[in-house]
C-alpha cells in the first residue's frame, strides 16, 4: 500500500485533514508531514497578532500520520474503498518543547511499540523544518476495519 492510497484511506477531510505526505513506511513505523498553511482556521484566535498552532492539533496531527495511518498500512488486507477503518483515540501523552507557527513545515516520525487486539501504542515525535524536536510523547487508538 503506498503513501497516497493511505491518504486516501484517512477519515477525515479538510480542514482537519493534518497529512501531506508519507515518506517512509513499513510494519514497524512511518514518517510524513504537514505543513501548516497560515489561513488554517485556529489561526485566528490562538494568539492575537501572534498565531501558533495549539498543542492539540501537533497533537492531533501526530496521531493522524503516526497512529492511523500506520494502523491503516498494518491492517492493508482487511481496509479497502468500501471498508473504511474505525478509529478511536485511546491515550495520549505528549510533552511540547518548541511552538509551530504558521506556514511551518513539520516531521512526524512514530515507531510502533505494539499492536495488538486492534490497539496500536507508538512512540511519536515531531519536528520542525529545521529537524529541532518540537513535540513527543506517547499515543494510543483502537483501529479496526
Amino acid at each position: 500500500m503506498t503513501g497516497k492510497q493511505i491518504i486516501k484511506l484517512l477519515p477525515y477531510q479538510q480542514p482537519f485533514l493534518f497529512v501531506d505526505e508519507l515518506t517512509m513506511i513499513s510494519s514497524e513505523g512511518i514518517t510524513g508531514n504537514y505543513t501548516f498553511k497560515t489561513d488554517e482556521y485556529f489561526y485566528k484566535g490562538h494568539f492575537k497578532n501572534n498565531p501558533i498552532t495549539p498543542g492539540v492539533i501537533l497533537t492531533e496531527c501526530m496521531a493522524q500520520i503516526g497512529v492511523v495511518c500506520l494502523g491503516i498500512y498494518m491492517l492493508e488486507d482487511e481496509i479497502s474503498e468500501d471498508i473504511k477503518p474505525q478509529i478511536a483515540l485511546t491515550s495520549s501523552q505528549v510533552d511540547f518543547f518548541l511552538p509551530v507557527l504558521s506556514g511551518e513545515k513539520v516531521t512526524v516520525v512514530s515507531e510502533k511499540e505494539v499492536f495488538r487486539f486492534n490497539k496500536l501504542k507508538c512512540k511519536v515525535k515531531l519536528l520542525n523544518e529545521k529537524g529541532e524536536l518540537v513535540c513527543r510523547g506517547k499515543i494510543s487508538g483502537m483501529i479496526k476495519a
